[in-house]
């Protein structure tokens, strides 16, 4: 592979000034005017100028040749590419004046990190550099030069060869980069150099970075503000990947019928972000609504009131009464840490309303989870000792373990199986052993709701059979023809069935306005989508996707119709107009000569996934 050197200028801090991208489309003009003319005077600049993004919005073609004849001593004098240059750098400078960027114009004088043209924040550069020493601390290869000082130019020094930013972006993504490709050498050659910028390049706009105007030369050259901007894009990425339905379906809640989940499905994940926080600032009783992350922010009253609402034994009423904006901010920080979240920024980056940090704050909150005592004494009340019990911010790893063996005990008592499962392994983060516990939290949690369906048929087992009985009685009550066979009956694929069933237990319920056909996939979803959001508004607590509807996966149709089922039976009596007494005969309990549908017990194809679990459990 021969090496990209780019367009060279002989004065480096002259270089210094352009991306290799704006260079080379400068130069690309500047020649084209050569090999047309012979030569560029300053007089051809006006027409070629006033074409440019960067000074159409502000001069004219004949304002530009006034500002340049005061400048040059002659208008038909010859200028090399140099001068070109320096007289682009020289425009610009005015433009930005005559928009009135004297805040940004003195920036660029005070930061030493900075040019005439691009500027970088010093407290981002701080934050960001604070995420790579916490997250690349232990790679193989990069712990020999980390942890960074983010006073120094270290950062884009270390990111001149490549390797830092390839190593990132599988932070972000995991998996997007082989590393086995990454050059990783102590001294790479120019053709190492240029390989690993290149697939850094590649790999960045395969996970949604834009690069556009960043060249491999630009990286080699260590470009603050470019190597910066890419830095951003690729911990902002990393931040926001679990903003949407598919990584966390519990966001479905943030929207209240199936025209909105379609919005929020289409919707960029700092502004599912916003909605989220929303969301919360509502429930706390914030009046306002947070657009964005700078001006909405700044005083920091959003943030005291959303701290308080998703972790209350850690809010103090300082917060609110403080009326300085950096003493708020000092204290909502402290807040924050209490909930062991990444520090991302400062009190004033808060009061400054600095747009990426706060961001990125919000994030940290949104990820912010500790679930599985929570998760356990939901679906098993009194089963957790909590004075035995941590809280966060746990700072010492044995606490961590302590909670996590607590964990383990709990599901040992509940009969899980847990063979060769300690509570380190959560500690650790062993993805296969924690998915394989919750999934079997959620079979408990399910085999409670049937167990409590006994009451209402006098103490008899429920078996499939008397849910599938009940949910038809209840949909031909109301006069519809929809009738299913078995949770297996793949007309439950376009969910009218189960929206007919919700509007059959509660009326006021469905808006059948936004109900489809459900023939094609489309409609299919929207309508699965819908029915989850409808049984979570009625106070179901169901553990499904809506591709579990469209699939027709058999034990959750069947969970689902027994947590619709379960709540009606709890309604009293009148509270809606086809909702039973408890009392009359609205479960038809099967007799033995019955051929029920297959147990929730019994193995059969749809139980694959949790016999899968256990098998991953004991092995």
């Amino acid at each position: 592979m021969s090496s990209f050197v780019g367009v060279l200028v002989s004065d480096p801090w002259l270089q210094g000034q352009f991306t290799q991208v704006e260079l080379r489309s400068l130069k690309s003009k500047f020649t084209s005017i050569k090999n047309h003319k012979g030569k560029v005077t300053v007089g051809d600049l006006p027409p070629l100028l006033v074409k440019l993004k960067a000074f159409s919005e502000t001069f004219s073609e004949e304002e530009i040749g006034v500002i340049l004849a005061e400048s040059n001593s002659g208008m038909s004098n010859e200028i090399d590419f140099e001068e070109f240059l320096r007289t682009y750098v020289s425009l610009h400078a005015q433009a930005a004046s005559n928009r009135g960027s004297s805040k940004n114009s003195s920036s660029f004088l005070k930061a030493t990190t900075t040019t005439l043209l691009h500027t970088i924040s010093e407290s981002e550069k701080a934050s960001y550099v604070a995420h790579i020493n916490s997250y690349l601390r232990d790679d193989r290869f990069l712990k020999q030069f980390l942890p960074i000082d983010p006073a120094t130019n270290e950062l884009f020094n270390l990111a001149r060869d490549g390797v830092l930013l390839c190593k990132l972006i599988n932070v972000a993504v995991p998996g997007t980069i082989d590393e086995r490709a990454i050059n990783t050498k102590r001294v790479l050659n120019p053709w190492e150099r240029n390989e690993n910028h290149t697939l850094c390049l590649n790999s960045a706009k395969a996970i949604g970075c834009t690069v556009v105007n960043i060249g491999t030369q630009d990286l080699v050259e260590g470009r603050p503000h470019l190597v910066l901007g890419l830095i951003s894009q690729i911990i902002k990425i990393q931040l926001l990947a679990d903003l949407n339905l598919k990584k966390t379906p519990q966001l479905v809640e943030l929207v209240d019928d199936s025209k909105d989940v379609e919005e929020l499905m289409g919707l960029a994940p700092e502004k599912v972000l916003l909605k989220w926080m929303n969301f919360h600032l509502k429930k706390a009783g914030y009046k306002k609504t947070v657009s964005n992350f700078s001006s909405d922010v700044k005083d920091g009253e959003a943030y005291a009131y959303l701290l308080n609402v998703l972790a209350p034994e850690h809010c103090t009423p300082a917060t609110l009464d403080a009326k300085d904006p950096n003493e708020r901010a000092k204290l909502i920080l402290d807040h924050a840490e209490r909930m062991d979240c990444k520090r991302y920024l400062t009190p004033k980056d808060i009061a400054e309303g600095s747009s990426n940090l706060n961001l990125a704050f919000v994030a940290q909150i949104f990820h912010q989870r500790w679930l599985l005592l929570e998760v356990l004494d939901k679906v098993s009340p009194g089963s957790v000792n909590w004075k035995q019990a941590s809280k966060p911010p746990i700072k010492m790893p044995f606490r961590k373990v302590e909670n996590c063996n607590q964990v383990i005990r709990i599901g040992k008592q509940l009969k899980f199986s847990l063979v060769n499962v300690a509570g380190n392994d959560f500690v650790q983060g062993n993805k296969k052993l924690i998915l394989a516990f919750l999934w079997q939290l959620m079979r408990f949690n399910m085999l409670q709701l049937l167990k409590n369906l006994r009451f209402h048929s006098h103490g008899k087992e429920i078996t499939d059979a008397d849910i599938l009985n009940w949910a038809n009685e209840k949909v031909k009550s109301t006069g519809r023809m929809s009738h299913i066979e078995s949770f297996k009956d793949k007309s439950l694929s376009n969910g009218i069935f189960f929206l007919e069933l919700l509007s059959s237990v509660e009326p006021r319920v469905v808006n059948w306005n936004l109900v489809t056909k459900g023939e094609s996939v489309e409609e299919k979803k929207l309508n699965a989508t819908y029915i989850i959001s409808v049984t979570r508004k009625l106070g179901c607590s169901i553990f499904l996707l809506p591709e579990d509807i469209m699939e027709v996966n058999q034990k959750m149709m069947l969970t689902l119709a027994a947590s619709i089922m379960y709540w009606s039976l709890q309604q009293p009596v009148g509270d809606s107009e086809s909702c039973p007494s408890p009392a009359e005969s609205t479960i038809t309990v099967a007799t033995p000569d019955a051929s029920p549908a297959p147990s929730i017990n019994e193995e059969d194809d749809s139980s694959q996934c949790l016999r899968y679990d256990d098998h991953l459990l004991s092995t």
